[in-house]
C-alpha cells in the first residue's frame, strides 16, 4: 500500500534535495514546491559554476532534482508575503534599535506557514522540509527536538512554529549527519564541490546589512551621539540602525581603549559605548512567547537557553510573568544580550519553546 501524498519545500539546496530523495525512497507521493521569497535568479549573467546561484531559492537545482526523482514540481511566488512579514520587520526593528532574526520570522510567518496553507488547499495532510531538526513525543506532547548532527541543528530557527502544525510535519534529514547528506547528494548527481551552503541572510549580499537598510529606507541614516556610560559625548554615529550590542568594529571612536556598543537608545538617538566587562548581564525579559510545554507558563522552571544560534545552551531559571512574557535569570552572566534576538528554551535535546528578548537587566541594577 502506497504512503500518502506529502508536500515538500524545496529550496534547491543540498538538504531539501536529499529530503526529496529520502521521501521518494520511503514511498511517499512527493509534490515539490519552491516558495520564491526573493529575487528571480539571474540567467543572463555567465557564471563559472552553473549550479551556484545567489539567494536561498535555487530554482534550477530544485527542478533538476524533481526531474531526476520523477516527482511533480512548481514554483510559488511568495515575494509579497516575504517583503511584508520579513523584510519590513527587519528594517523596522533596526530602525527602532532592535537586532532582529529574519530567519526565525521567515520560517514562522512565510515558509512553513505557506506550505501548510498550500497543503490545506490541496487536501494534503503532510508537509516536509530539509531542516536539521527532529520531532519527539514527551509528557507535554509532540515537540521539536535537536537534530542528531548538533553542528547543523536548526531548532533555534524553528521554535516559533505553531504547535498545532507539528503532527503534520516531517524532517527527513534530522536523524542524519551532514557527511551522510553529502553522500546522498552526490548520488543524485549534485556536485558537492560546487554546491556551497549559504552563510548569509538570503536578501543581504556579502553580509552588508547596513547597505541593504539604506537602500530600503534612506532616512535610516540618522546621525547622533556616541555617549559613554556617564553620558559624556565620544563622537558622532551614523544612525542607531547600524549598531548592535557587543559591536566593536566600525565605531570610529579613538579613546585609547577598546570600546563596545552597550546599548542603542532610539528615543534619544544615542549609542552607549563602554568596556567589554560591561557587556555582561545576568537577567533579561522575554516576550511574545511560543511554547510547546505549557508548564513553562505556570511555574518557575530550570532550563537551558540559547540566546544565539551559534552559541551553546546555558543554564537559566525561567520566571513566568503576566501575559505572554517571562524573565530569565542566568546561572552565569551572558555577554551582549540583544533585544530583538530569540531566546530558545531547551531541556536536553527537547525544545520547550522560546521568545523574543525585550529588555536587559544590568548586573547590580534594581530588579
Amino acid at each position: 500500500m502506497s504512503r500518502p501524498t506529502i508536500l515538500l519545500g524545496m529550496s534547491g539546496g543540498v538538504d531539501s534535495s536529499v529530503a526529496a530523495a529520502l521521501l521518494v525512497r520511503q514511498g511517499y507521493a512527493v509534490q515539490g514546491v519552491t516558495l520564491q521569497v526573493w529575487e528571480p535568479e539571474e540567467t543572463s549573467q555567465p557564471t563559472s559554476k552553473k549550479w551556484q546561484e545567489r539567494g536561498c531559492c535555487k530554482i534550477g537545482i530544485a527542478k533538476y532534482v524533481a526531474q531526476r526523482l520523477g516527482i511533480s514540481y512548481e514554483v510559488v511566488d511568495t515575494r509579497d508575503d516575504f517583503r511584508d512579514n520579513v523584510i519590513a520587520d527587519f528594517v523596522r526593528a533596526y530602525k527602532e534599535g532592535i537586532t532582529p532574526n529574519p530567519c526565525v520570522r521567515c520560517n514562522e510567518r512565510v515558509k512553513i506557514r505557506r506550505l501548510i496553507e498550500l497543503a490545506d488547499s490541496r487536501g494534503i495532510e503532510f508537509v516536509a522540509t530539509g531542516h536539521y531538526v527532529r520531532l519527539a513525543r514527551t509528557n507535554a506532547g509532540l515537540t521539536l527536538q535537536r537534530a542528531v548532527d548538533l553542528k547543523k541543528d536548526q531548532s533555534y530557527f524553528l521554535y516559533r512554529l505553531n504547535p498545532a502544525w507539528l503532527p503534520r510535519l516531517l524532517f527527513p534529514i534530522g536523524t542524519m549527519q551532514k557527511s551522510d547528506v553529502w553522500r546522498e547528494a552526490e548520488a543524485l548527481g549534485l556536485p558537492a564541490d560546487e554546491m556551497k551552503e549559504s552563510q548569509e541572510i538570503c536578501f543581504v549580499s556579502q553580509g552588508d546589512y547596513r547597505a541593504f537598510l539604506e537602500r530600503e529606507d534612506p532616512a535610516i541614516r540618522n546621525p547622533g551621539q556616541f555617549l559613554d556610560q556617564e553620558g559624556r559625548s565620544l563622537g558622532r554615529h551614523d544612525g542607531i540602525a547600524f549598531y548592535t550590542p557587543g559591536q566593536r568594529r566600525g565605531l570610529g571612536v579613538a579613546t585609547g581603549r577598546r570600546l563596545y556598543v552597550q546599548q542603542v537608545r532610539p528615543v534619544t538617538n544615542t549609542v552607549i559605548l563602554g568596556p567589554e566587562e560591561s557587556l555582561y548581564n545576568d537577567e533579561c525579559d522575554v516576550e511574545d512567547l511560543n511554547v510547546f510545554d505549557h508548564s513553562l507558563s505556570q511555574r518557575v522552571t530550570d532550563i537551558q537557553v540559547k540566546v544565539r544560534y551559534a552559541t551553546p545552551a546555558v543554564s537559566a531559571t525561567l520566571y513566568p510573568r503576566a501575559g505572554s512574557s517571562a524573565r530569565l535569570q542566568f546561572l552565569e552572566p551572558q555577554k551582549a544580550l540583544c533585544p530583538g534576538q530569540s531566546a530558545v528554551f531547551y531541556r536536553g535535546d527537547h525544545v520547550l519553546g522560546g521568545g523574543i528578548i525585550s529588555g536587559i537587566i544590568r548586573i547590580g541594577s534594581e530588579r
